[in-house]
């Protein structure tokens, strides 16, 4: 009977059957150990996002500051999400702040989209864009619908339709450019003003 428990084939099928469950025994031991909750893969996937980026940063904060150590550019997003292929980050209600040299009053803009193309350093914004800045507490509002920044060059721009509003008066106009470390602004075509004296 002890010949025919330890027999070849039977001694084999045993082995068998011992090395499977204790196969199971550990594979259901380290799933119970797990660190990661049942579902986490699909939680992952989830703030992975549908577009499936190389990486992604919730509440992202991005500053830079000139040789003198002065604040040149704050920009946040509640989600950055980046693409390596395309050298592209593209920014969910991205809000930046401007410094121009030599000049203490900001620029604020903000937008409900925006992508940063690295290798080019621009970035491109969309979807009820404004531009806000406070000087001499007057408040003057730039509103289109597509806006670039040149970080390189120091300018912004856009091919779209610009409302300007200033305390005495509104202007629209079909593209603009401004220089922000000179102060300038041009407006490309189809100016229209609208002011009211001063008083």
């Amino acid at each position: 009977m002890i010949a025919r428990l330890f027999s070849p084939g039977k001694g084999k099928a045993w082995a068998r059957t011992l090395a499977l469950g204790g196969t199971i025994a550990a594979t259901l031991f380290l799933m119970w150990q797990s660190d990661e909750p049942p579902g986490s893969q699909d939680n992952a996937k989830e703030l992975r996002g549908p577009d499936e980026p190389d990486g992604f940063i919730v509440q992202a904060e991005y500053r830079t500051w000139d040789a003198q150590g002065n604040p040149k550019i704050r920009l946040t997003s509640p989600r950055i999400e980046q693409f390596e292929s395309q050298s592209l980050a593209a920014m969910e209600q991205p809000r930046a702040t401007l410094h121009g040299e030599g000049d203490p009053v900001p620029w604020n803009i903000e937008a409900d989209q925006g992508s940063l193309l690295q290798n080019e350093g621009l970035v491109n914004l969309h979807g009820n864009v404004v531009i806000h800045r406070q000087l001499s507490g007057a408040d003057t509002t730039f509103k289109t619908d597509e806006l670039t920044l040149n970080n390189t060059q120091g300018t912004v721009y856009t091919d779209q339709p610009v409302t300007i509003t200033e305390p005495h008066g509104t202007t629209k106009a079909t593209g603009m450019k401004a220089w922000l470390d000179d102060r300038i602004l041009e407006l490309n075509s189809q100016v229209e003003g609208h002011y009211d004296p001063i008083r």
